[in-house]
């Protein structure tokens, strides 16, 4: 295996099994998810309805076809997204990964405008292929600076930096427009294809724009027609709780919006929903072989379904909000915390050295360590590697919230304790 595929812990741990929201290793000893794969066992596992309708399909001895033919999952699956969407007259492709259909979004767009010129956001991570590392705003990320794109980036989730900090949302939304004016007016040459933009961002450690921002933003691109993609990779499904879809929380219906991850509860899915005329737009023949087989479309629409008949985007509010508001108030008393921040199933904990106030990605570690002790996973990001960033399953409980964050509360302040007695 390639040295850079990195493993959590000092001594990595192999999950051998699952059940409702938690895990067991190799040992034997059993965890409370809070990472969920990486936001992608999004109702858990084991769960009976996407189990059964996987053995539905795998009782037909058809598990492969590929898009030369027809596949009536895809068809059911591409209504009901489209309709959630808000995107008028849309139409769905679908991939294998987040990374695949984010490829595809940009194919789109730089088709259909005739540019290789994109913008993008600082901190933001879109995957690991050419293309999208080329809009990828995160060094470490970065294996190449040679790109098929032209990529330009913007503000928007940097509110740290000494020219932001203290703003308010509406300060920092006049001053980021402001840029993108002038990004616009300066350094683009003609016409360009999109602006693509998690409304969170994952590996970025959940950092946000504030609400509104993607809505100025969208008022200047549309000015110029540029299409506007939003990644909702991580944020789609109802995490956030308080929209379906991240960029909803901003008043935007995007131009094109990419999923994957949680849709398939574990199986590889992906896709791009845009509108008619712009999915049409591609003048060569197209498919994907592997892109919406007939097992990812059983999980997939029975994930979804799942998803809307349980309402888990109320639960991730509730149950979000209930852990959110935990550690802002434990978040007060200890030193390590530099930030909490989050929205609904999808919360971080930015840990810092508390002498210089500087990023401490070795605190992040040892917290790691103290919650697998405890029977909690987590997971880790940001800019500097000192995020704890966390995203359980839409179907937690409120006992197992609470448990939770019991869990990491504890380990920061085993930590903090550590650090002040040293």
């Amino acid at each position: 295996m390639p040295a850079w595929t990195a493993l959590y812990y000092d001594d990595p741990i192999e999950i051998v099994g699952g059940k409702g929201n938690r895990v067991v290793d190799a040992s034997g000893k059993t965890y409370l998810d809070f990472f969920a794969g990486i936001l992608t066992n999004m109702i858990g596992y084991d769960v009976p309805e996407v189990r059964e309708a996987v053995e539905r399909q795998l009782a037909t001895g058809v598990v492969h076809t590929s898009t030369v033919y027809l596949l009536r999952g895809q068809v059911e699956l591409a209504e009901k997204i489209a309709k959630l969407s808000g995107i008028e007259n849309a139409k769905v492709f679908f991939t294998n990964s987040g990374t695949e259909a984010n490829e595809t979004a940009l194919l789109l767009a730089t088709y259909a405008r005739r540019s290789d010129q994109v913008l993008a956001m600082r901190q933001s991570y879109h995957g690991r292929s050419f293309g999208t590392v080329g809009v990828t705003g995160n060094r470490a990320w970065k294996n190449s600076s040679l790109s098929p794109l032209n990529v330009h980036f913007l503000h928007g989730a940097d509110r740290h930096l000494t020219r932001f900090r203290g703003l308010s949302d509406a300060a920092y939304i006049e001053a980021c427009a402001e840029d993108l004016h002038h990004v616009l007016s300066t350094v683009v040459g003609g016409d360009v294809a999109a602006l693509i933009a998690e409304p969170i961002q994952g590996v970025g450690g959940f950092t946000m724009a504030p609400d509104g921002l993607f809505a100025a933003y969208k008022e200047i691109l549309d000015a110029e027609g540029v299409l506007f993609i939003s990644d909702e990779v991580q944020t789609g499904w109802g995490r956030t709780g308080s929209a379906f879809f991240g960029i909803h929380n901003h008043g935007v219906t995007p131009d094109m919006m990419t999923f994957a991850k949680g849709l398939g509860n574990g199986f590889a899915v992906g896709g791009v929903v845009a509108g008619g005329e712009l999915m049409d737009g591609l003048h060569a023949v197209g498919l994907s072989t592997f892109g919406g087989n007939p097992l990812s479309m059983a999980a997939a629409n029975a994930t979804l379904d799942y998803v809307l008949d349980h309402d888990l985007q109320a639960n991730a509010a509730r149950t979000g909000s209930a852990i959110i508001d935990g550690l802002r108030e434990a978040a007060s008393r200890l030193p390590i915390v530099g930030d909490v921040r989050g929205r609904g199933l999808m919360f971080a904990v930015e840990l810092v050295d508390p002498a210089t106030g500087g990023p401490s990605p070795a605190l992040a570690g040892r917290f790691m360590e103290e919650t697998r002790k405890a029977g909690l996973l987590a997971g880790k990001g940001g800019l500097h590697g000192n995020v704890l960033r966390m995203a359980p399953p839409l179907t937690l409980t409120p006992g197992e919230a609470a448990e939770g964050l019991g869990i990491i509360v504890n380990a920061l302040e085993t930590v903090n304790a550590e650090v002040v007695s040293s």
